[in-house]
């Protein structure tokens, strides 16, 4: 877990990092979170300042309406009224959000989507999620699940994914996925994504695995511009540390697709791992305001 206290401005003026305690079940990590927000609530009183609001962020399914994180895969949360938890611990107006989208808040109003009024962030890392970000607000859909972009079918009958169907995104070009198949095709068990990137220039299976990473990546990036026509695309997660080596190709792939669509700016993320926990505060501030 990420966790800090964050001032109105998204300035960080301290942060922790914990286990989420996943192996000891979903109750313990929910008690896991509400001790280490009401010792953040403490740490920022003993340095003579008053919190206002709790921001979290999870990964999964979540209702943000009701604060409850309905399926969480990777901490077992199911059903869990986690807002109404933290509110009643701490004494504080709680918001709750989904981990990328919050990030993506961060990325438009802070970070590397700043100044622009559509914005979608999309995060490649062991999976694959999207955000609709439009003038600092995040689209969450009817039933929280917005933004699934790891599971647009680009390679029909494809890689089987985790989530039961062939040939989605995820399952063709997360960092999970390339180093997967970087392994099959290499024979060399221990690859990863990183082991790709950094042999392209020497390595005729990295070339192709990463290629076809790329034209997969293109394929569901530019069905996702099709349908929201964002001014500028922002990259996060792992794989966009690979910077040019990623972007040089998507660009060129994404363009080469292009009809009538206006093709978005491209850029990779600017906040890092801090994104998510200055999202998640800034999800709070907007729910206190707005409770005014």
């Amino acid at each position: 877990m990420k966790c800090a206290l964050v001032r109105p401005d998204g300035t960080v003026h301290h942060e922790e990092r914990h286990p989420t305690l996943a192996s000891r079940g979903p109750e313990a990590v929910t008690e896991n979170i509400l001790q280490i927000a009401a010792g953040l609530a403490a740490k920022a009183r003993a340095d003579g300042l008053e919190p206002v609001a709790v921001g979290i962020a999870v990964p999964g399914v979540v209702d943000e309406e009701n604060g409850v994180a309905v399926w969480s895969a990777n901490v077992g949360f199911r059903d869990v009224p986690i807002k109404q938890r933290l509110e009643e611990r701490l004494g504080l107006p709680a918001a709750l959000g989904h981990d990328v989208r919050v990030g993506g808040i961060a990325e438009a109003r802070l970070g590397a989507g700043r100044g622009e009024r559509h914005v979608l962030f999309a995060a490649i890392g062991t999976g694959i999620a999207a955000a609709l970000v439009i003038n600092g607000v995040g689209y969450h859909g009817a039933h929280g699940a917005a933004g699934e972009l790891g599971h647009i079918v680009v390679r029909p009958g494809g890689p089987e994914c985790p989530c039961g169907a062939r040939g989605c995104l995820e399952a063709i070009a997360s960092a999970r996925a390339i180093g997967a198949r970087y392994a099959e095709l290499s024979g060399k068990s221990d690859a990863t994504a990183f082991t790709v990137v950094s042999s392209i220039n020497t390595d005729k299976v990295a070339r192709l695995v990463w290629h076809e990473a790329i034209e997969a990546l293109a394929d569901g990036l530019i069905t996702a511009q099709a349908l929201f026509d964002v001014s500028v695309l922002v990259l996060g997660g792992g794989l966009a540390e690979a910077g040019d080596t990623l972007i040089t190709p998507l660009t060129r792939e994404m363009e080469k697709r292009l009809t009538f669509h206006r093709m978005p700016r491209i850029v990779t993320a600017a906040l890092g791992d801090t994104a998510g926990c200055k999202g998640a505060a800034l999800l709070a501030l907007d729910h206190l305001e707005q409770t005014k």
